[in-house]
């Protein structure tokens, strides 16, 4: 059974940072083999993906929204998921999800959002004007 669990998430000020931390578990999920990404749902809107990386962390992707603000990376010897969040706009409140990938190409799909599944429980994240 794979578990995600987010953690990090709370109020900020416009202009304000935040980490945001992804931890994953199961017997017979093997974190580092598998590319990871960051979601956000945003009321009324459908959940998109942000960031992704690779089992190393060779190639990363970014949504446009987000590019030179969010940075992705992963530590495989916790099994941990990181998102840090710079510049932080209003536009950017949402519930943020870690999930892994499910695809068989990741070369041709990591950077999909249709490409994951297991998704964590999520955490809010708000940021004020």
């Amino acid at each position: 059974q794979v578990q995600l669990v987010e953690s990090g998430g709370g109020l900020v000020q416009a202009g304000g940072s935040l980490r945001l931390s992804c931890r994953a578990s199961g017997r017979t999920f093997a974190f580092s083999t598998y590319p990871m990404g960051w979601f956000r749902q945003a009321p009324g809107e459908e959940r998109q993906l942000v960031a992704a990386i690779t089992w190393n962390g060779g190639s990363t992707y970014y949504a446009d929204s987000v590019k030179a603000r969010f940075t992705i990376s992963r530590d495989n010897t916790k099994n941990t998921l990181y998102l840090q969040m710079n510049s932080l706009k209003p536009e950017d409140t949402a519930v943020y999800y870690c999930a892994k990938y499910g695809g068989t190409d990741y070369r041709a799909s990591y950077y999909l959002g249709d490409a994951y599944e297991y998704w964590g429980q999520g955490t809010q994240v708000t940021v004020s004007s």
